[in-house]
């Protein structure tokens, strides 16, 4: 039985001998030829194209510029064109909404804009003040005498007196200057002696702007100030009052009360700025 196992042993030792010897063997060739692959990309060297190169020289010759814009000072933020409406007040109390000063060129007013301004000035807390200061004289003076005394005639003098001057404000700067493409906004002139700058404001009663900026006939204030009259004259007036003469005269005192408006805003920012310079 020992001879036919000794066959089989070698066989078995000779498989256990050779096997590993032949698989390192094998990896250590494997492992030790140079692979071919780096050395094939080592020797491929890319150059641009024809294009590639004039491009690059161009972006040489011409590099590009980077404009940079100065900063502005708050100054020179500030809208070159002057405001179209006035924050400003008479005696810093009174709305003076309604008044340009020392521009030329703004944009005109569309119709909604000047009844919106006129509605700003009537509505205003300091037109009822106003209003109540005149009734009050008119109380005092016992003007209109149907209005009697007391409470119930100051009442009266004070609708009276707001309601003229709510129509004439409206029809002589809104209504007409709509239907009429007229400027309702007074332009001071700021520059020359008392009586020029005062003849300028005094004209203005019949001398005003077109929206276009062209100088025209003030019909806004004439059939304004006429118109109202006549609405409040036979609207809320006393039976007494209801004549032609009357209209005519409360036309013509409306017409003064604009005329002296005209001049205290011509002259009222050259004492605005006086006392502002005060320390």
């Amino acid at each position: 039985m020992l001879p036919g196992r000794i066959p089989v042993f070698f066989v078995i030792c000779w498989m256990l001998a050779t096997g590993p010897l032949a698989a390192s063997s094998t990896a250590q060739e494997m492992t030790g030829l140079p692979s071919a692959q780096p050395y094939l990309f080592s020797k491929v060297t890319l150059t641009p194209g024809p294009l590639a190169q004039l491009k690059a020289e161009q972006e040489k010759s011409n590099p590009p510029q980077t404009t940079s814009q100065p900063q502005q000072t708050p100054q020179q933020q500030a809208p070159a064109q002057q405001r179209d409406t006035s924050h400003d007040r008479l005696f810093w109390a009174l709305p003076n909404f309604l008044t340009v000063e020392n521009a030329e060129n703004v944009p005109p007013l569309t119709a909604g804009q000047k009844f919106k301004l006129v509605a700003r000035g009537i509505y205003d807390p300091m037109e009822f003040v106003l209003v109540g200061f005149v009734a009050g004289l008119g109380q005092a003076s016992d003007s209109d005498p149907s209005y009697g005394q007391g409470a119930q005639g100051y009442a009266k003098r004070y609708g009276t007196a707001y309601g003229d001057n709510a129509i004439e404000n409206f029809m002589a700067y809104a209504v007409f200057p709509s239907v009429l493409h007229q400027d309702p906004r007074y332009y001071q002139m700021g520059q020359g002696g008392f009586r020029k700058r005062a003849v300028h404001a005094i004209s203005r009663v019949v001398l005003t702007r077109s929206d276009s900026g062209q100088t025209q006939f003030n019909y806004s204030e004439l059939l304004g100030a006429s118109s109202a009259a006549a609405i409040s004259t036979y609207a809320y007036h006393p039976q007494s009052e209801r004549s032609f003469g009357n209209v005519a005269t409360v036309w013509g005192t409306q017409m003064g009360w604009d005329v002296a408006t005209y001049l205290v805003k011509e002259f009222w920012p050259d004492l605005r700025k006086k006392k502002d310079k005060q320390p």
